[in-house]
């Protein structure tokens, strides 16, 4: 039995790099405008050579699909690193990656930054300032409590959403109907249609960066979810390890809302379709959870862009596959 679940954790990850590799790979030639895989690839071999390419295939492939993709490979994957890595934080299989309010707070300042000035840089970098604005605020209310635990964190999280999402429904209130309106109401329901170069620039480094703060303390997360005693009696001090993974996954967030606007149900899901491959180990899990995540992203990405001839927003697609997804699991724990 023990080798049987030795070989399943050796065979699984060889697995989910080659599925993750197939699917960035068929992402770049479906579409509504298709592209052979056979000249995907030979597109993508002159790109790495160095040798001119002009043809609409190119341009259509390394222009428009490859940042598309990589950056529903970032997203994908840091949302379910940081799902992960909160449900082992709070000892909670229901928690997602907008409990602290960071997605709420990110929505809100890129919709004050498209009221302000429309949808540039100083949006995205309102985005951010607002997510890690409302962990501060997180963090403030439950310190009035007189001690930061995991359920003072989580009730100060509520609060702080609740006021965010107020806040936007107020911006959505005042916003221009003809212009401004439809652009918050589209960007808040997710979409990669933003993607290009310069974007990924802008958020590669905050979520690889987030990524790679969880990945490193990831074998605390297992001893975290043992409750603090446990962690201080093994020399872990509980309140640095909380505060420098929610920082990570902070970042990640707030990173991802600024660049495709609020995508839910991935931080949520994601981490349970791991959790059934590699088990509840977060040394196994939270590695699974980025791969799987990356996959599942590009995956309804191309779905998105593909099934209807006016793009469906990312957040609606995730919505109908997760939501179901999560009944079925919820029925068969229930049995």
């Amino acid at each position: 039995m023990k080798f049987m679940q030795r070989s399943k954790n050796i065979i699984i990850w060889p697995v989910l790099l080659v599925l993750l590799a197939g699917i960035f790979i068929f992402s770049l030639f479906m579409g509504r405008y298709m592209v052979s895989p056979a000249g995907v690839l030979k597109i993508l071999w002159h790109s790495l050579c160095g040798l001119p390419q002009d043809s609409m295939d190119a341009s259509v492939v390394m222009n428009i699909r490859l940042p598309r993709t990589i950056l529903a490979l970032l997203v994908g994957a840091g949302l379910a690193t940081t799902g992960a890595a909160y449900q082992g934080l709070f000892q909670n299989p229901l928690v997602s990656p907008d409990v602290l309010g960071t997605s709420a707070g990110a929505a809100f300042g890129a919709v004050l930054g498209i009221l302000l000035s429309g949808m540039d840089y100083r949006a995205m970098a309102l985005s951010v300032v607002f997510g890690l604005l409302s962990v501060v605020l997180v963090f403030l209310l439950s310190m009035l409590s007189g001690q930061t635990t995991v359920i003072s964190l989580v009730l100060s999280g509520m609060i702080v959403q609740a006021l965010m999402n107020a806040l936007i429904s107020l911006s959505k209130y005042v916003a221009d109907p003809t212009e401004k309106l439809p652009a918050i109401t589209y960007w808040l329901m997710g979409s990669f249609i933003s993607a290009n170069y310069s974007l990924l620039k802008l958020v590669t480094i905050p979520i690889l960066l987030g990524i790679a703060v969880i990945f490193a303390l990831r074998w605390r997360i297992n001893v975290l979810s043992m409750g603090d005693e446990e962690c201080i009696s093994l020399g872990i001090d509980p309140v640095k390890t909380h505060g420098a993974i929610i920082i990570a996954c902070t970042l990640i967030t707030a990173a991802s809302v600024m660049a495709t606007g609020v995508i839910g149900w991935v931080g949520l899901v994601i981490p349970h379709i791991a959790r059934m491959m590699v088990g509840v180990d977060h040394n196994r899990l939270v590695p699974a959870s980025a791969l799987t995540g990356g996959a599942f992203m590009i995956l309804v990405d191309v779905l998105a862009r593909s099934v209807t001839d006016s793009e469906l927003p990312i957040g609606i697609l995730t919505a109908l596959i997760g939501a179901p997804f999560f009944a079925v699991l919820f029925w068969k724990r229930g049995k």
